[in-house]
């Protein structure tokens, strides 16, 4: 291939677990690293800078005057800066001279230009309201705080900001430890799992990125239970059953590839991953396997009273937040 037409390429790895050759019953199953292919595919036009930065023109911060509060502006100034929108600040409380006189400084050291920026004080339920502003203003991406566990290393995303993340109409960017002297998100974990958001998922998780500037993407995808469990109870040699579990392998690769064709290349490198498991639980291992910045997933809009008694999937995540999460709507 010469080097011309390589230019003219986009990459995208492809990685895949691998399980024992004997049935589930006889010798039990685990995920190892099989193979690492790459695939060259041929480049359509690029994603425009225009179409990137249209994604999220307004931005909302949800302030609490916290002690992170400073960084959080700084990472939300940042955001505004990458794309070149607004920001709206949210206090649910009550507004005192001298809270309005510590934000005013904070903002004077982080912010040049003060009239993309407009702070909103309000008294109430804190999701009621965070919600309600969010949709008044319409906000196309709501950042909030994590929380710390006590005397851990770990965090966690708190009652207000569950409600908020289920009920929002905008995507949430929830961040685990803002800086005051912020980076990009490096490297980044889409979720890739077969639900009826995860085109979009896809679709909105790789502008992010081209718009971060990422260096390493990876779309985690799973293979179906189900599936996995027929192909361990087969009758059939060892290498009849190992094929049937590639093949399924393979499905899910072509589900995760079928929506890239169908969206403009970018020059980012993408790895499409799959693995087998509960995925979210599945997500929040490999996200601390490869130390992840970012986590992307979706939340399908409206949930059932049952959703309410047996919490989605994504509790998983929020529990323990293995890193920053971007949730899509």
């Amino acid at each position: 291939m010469n080097r011309q037409f390589s230019k003219k390429m986009r990459l995208v790895r492809y990685s895949f677990s691998e399980f024992k050759l004997g049935r589930q019953a006889e010798m039990g199953w685990d995920k190892r690293l099989l193979a690492c292919s790459t695939c060259l595919i041929p480049e359509k036009t690029r994603i425009s800078r225009t179409n990137t930065l249209a994604m999220y023109k307004k931005l909302a911060l949800a302030i609490a005057f916290s002690p992170r509060m400073e960084a959080l502006i700084a990472e939300a100034r940042k955001l505004i800066s990458v794309f070149e929108g607004e920001l709206v600040l949210i206090h649910v409380g009550t507004k005192t001279p001298e809270l309005e006189a510590q934000l005013d400084e904070i903002l004077s050291r982080h912010c040049g230009d003060l009239q993309r920026i407009k702070t909103i004080w309000k008294e109430g339920k804190p999701a009621k309201t965070i919600l309600k502003t969010c949709e008044e203003e319409k906000v196309d991406l709501l950042v909030l705080g994590a929380l710390k566990k006590e005397g851990l290393l770990t965090y966690y995303v708190g009652s207000v900001a569950r409600k908020v993340i289920r009920k929002a109409t905008c995507s949430v960017l929830t961040l685990i430890e803002p800086k005051l002297e912020t980076t990009h998100f490096s490297k980044v974990v889409i979720n890739g799992t077969e639900l009826d958001i995860t085109p979009r998922v896809i679709a909105r998780g790789l502008k992010f990125c081209q718009a971060e500037k990422s260096t390493q993407v990876h779309i985690l995808n799973e293979i179906k239970m189900y599936g996995f469990q027929m192909a361990t109870a087969a009758e059939g040699t060892e290498t009849e059953v190992a094929n049937t579990r590639r093949k399924l392998v393979q499905e899910e690769i072509n589900y995760v590839q079928g929506i890239l064709d169908g969206l403009e290349p970018t020059d980012l490198k993408i790895n499409i991953k799959v693995t087998a498991g509960k995925w979210a639980i599945e997500l929040v291992r490999f996200c601390e396997s490869i130390e992840s910045d970012l986590l992307i997933m979706g939340v399908e809009q409206g949930f059932s009273f049952i959703d309410r008694i047996f919490p989605h999937d994504i509790e998983d995540v929020l529990i323990e937040l293995p890193c920053n999460l971007l949730i899509v709507k």
